[in-house]
């Protein structure tokens, strides 16, 4: 993935400036509540206008202010799993799948079958939504966003409401999912411990505007037990500003004895 954005944004008493180079695979959108994370999507997936700036993705121009070019969201090839699913209730887990799936019909139902069984959703298939559980409709909603071909695959609190089982189920399903199938990946969250599994690199955002990036430095032996931006907090957002300021860099520190 090569997502280039410089974008400025005024919305009342908030403002978005946000000037990054997104190349991962899988890429982290972290800070706190209101920082813009959900903001900086809805501009990447043409839903917000912004004020000014430009947007190229993989060389398409998706925005750009100077040439008031706006491309439709429905021609970015942009998929995005918003917090609450937004899946049609009057229709099966099958049918929304379904919806905005392209191609031909065999193709189109071995696709979906593929990925019902990548996110092991096959037995639900023929249930109404309004019967699913919430880890259940967020599959659903992942699997439809992943059926219709995305070029990028936009994840905003994807975890939210979830206990830390199913939590830890999504989690894996979404490691499968693109190991299987490589549609590069951004992940909004507000808790760093929903990065530590997923994420190759992260971008801090506070008060609207980028304040550090970083690769994360993962080992197998300190996931769990890591110091996360110079703080065993995953909520101590002080202490991270104050350990980035320092460092200029997201990583994991040294763990700590047992």
């Amino acid at each position: 993935m090569n997502l280039n954005i410089n974008i400025q944004l005024h919305r009342n008493d908030f403002s978005l400036h946000f000037e990054g180079r997104l190349t991962c695979g899988i890429t982290g959108l972290f800070g706190p509540s209101g920082a813009g994370k959900t903001t900086l999507l809805h501009c990447i997936t043409g839903l917000i206008r912004p004020d000014s700036g430009k947007i190229v993705l993989n060389g398409t121009t998706l925005y750009d202010s100077t040439s008031h070019h706006h491309l439709p969201p429905r021609k970015r090839q942009i998929g995005l799993v918003f917090q609450d699913h937004l899946l049609f209730p009057h229709m099966t887990v099958e049918s929304n799948l379904a919806y905005g799936q392209k191609g031909p019909r065999r193709e189109r139902k071995n696709q979906l079958c593929e990925v019902a069984e990548l996110l092991e959703i096959e037995f639900l298939l023929k249930r109404k939504v309004t019967q699913l559980s919430g880890g259940q409709k967020q599959r659903v909603a992942l699997g439809r966003a992943i059926l219709a071909n995305p070029r990028l695959l936009l994840l905003d609190e994807p975890f939210t409401g979830l206990d830390l089982a199913l939590k830890q189920q999504l989690i894996r399903y979404l490691k499968r999912l693109y190991k299987k199938l490589h549609t590069p990946i951004i992940l909004v969250s507000h808790n760093p411990d929903d990065m530590m599994e997923l994420a190759e690199e992260m971008f801090f955002l506070e008060n609207g505007q980028l304040f550090a990036q970083g690769t994360l430095n993962k080992s197998k032996q300190i996931q769990t037990l890591g110091r996360f931006c110079g703080t065993e907090s995953p909520h101590d957002f002080r202490k991270m500003r104050n350990h980035l300021i320092k460092n200029h860099t997201l990583r994991f520190g040294k763990a700590k004895a047992v």
